[in-house]
């Protein structure tokens, strides 16, 4: 789903509730008397816009000609490094957001961080809060360290599929892992805990906001001309199974805000329906 450049500052998606109460046993032999109405209620899951910027990045043009290069390269390389950026950032704030709100959830969260860390059982066990649903849990977010640790026990079913710059996609448990080092996914405390997500299809929603302004300016009045480059940028952030609440976390949020649990308000029914899972292991074992 693509946000058009005049999206608002949040974004509504359509999603109903459940409508297994409206299902009933029948006895044919009995009077015929009148029984309640289940309403078809429209849950509203709304997705949030988040604001960055990059730069300014400064150089000398002359430096460029001194070396006998084009002037332009400064922005060549700058502008390289921002698309690789933007894409960090959005990876790194929608994992920030499902471990939020995730682990505000008891019902989605298997700790055992007091006893253990991250284990083959312990990420059996995460994925159980799925029930008769685990089967739609179908990529694993991790750490290096994390996935290092269930290789160390002789998980037999591990296979990496493919690998693009430091992210790393292995197959763990039949499902995708893919292998990151986000901050999210480990916790300071006693004791500094992992986390390992297990997440469905279409867990977290990033949306291009179309409103990326980039600005290249060549200024004079020093010694040596210098030339900036700055962009201003923003994406939308959604979650299934779960609204933005613009109360409490505002509308143009910090990376703080968006860290937040209590700013994610659960629509979904059951667990089930929401974004997925998480393992929470002691990073000392």
């Amino acid at each position: 789903a693509v946000a058009p450049s005049c999206c608002p500052l949040t974004a509504s998606l359509a999603t109903f509730q459940t409508l297994a109460a409206a299902q009933r046993r029948v006895d044919r032999y009995t009077a015929n008397t009148a029984v309640a109405a289940t309403d078809l209620t429209e849950l509203k899951n709304t997705s949030v816009k988040v604001a960055g910027g990059f730069g300014p990045i400064r150089y000398e043009p002359s430096q460029m000609t001194w070396l006998e290069r084009p002037t332009a390269q400064g922005i060549e390389v700058a502008s390289r490094a921002f698309a690789e950026i933007l894409l960090k950032d959005q990876l790194n704030t929608a994992i920030a957001a499902l471990v939020a709100a995730i682990t505000s959830q008891a019902d989605a969260v298997n700790d055992v961080s007091a006893t253990a860390g991250i284990t083959y059982a312990g990420l059996n066990n995460a994925h159980a809060k799925f029930g008769d649903a685990s089967q739609n849990l179908v990529t694993q977010i991790m750490q290096g360290i994390s996935y290092h640790k269930l290789v160390g026990q002789n998980l037999a079913n591990q296979q990496q599929l493919f690998q693009a710059g430091n992210v790393r996609v292995v197959d763990i448990l039949g499902k995708i892992s893919v292998v990151t080092d986000a901050p999210a996914l480990v916790q300071a405390g006693t004791p500094n805990k992992e986390i390992v997500l297990s997440l469905v299809q279409g867990a977290a929603l990033v949306h291009d906001g179309r409103d990326i302004i980039s600005n290249v300016q060549t200024t004079n009045g020093k010694e040596r001309i210098e030339t900036t480059l700055q962009t201003d940028y923003t994406f939308g952030l959604g979650l299934k199974g779960y609204t933005w609440d613009t109360t409490t976390g505002g509308k143009s949020p910090t990376d703080a805000e968006l860290a937040t649990g209590t700013n994610w308000d659960k629509t979904a029914t059951s667990i089930k329906h929401t974004a997925g899972v998480a393992l929470i292991g002691d990073a000392s074992k």
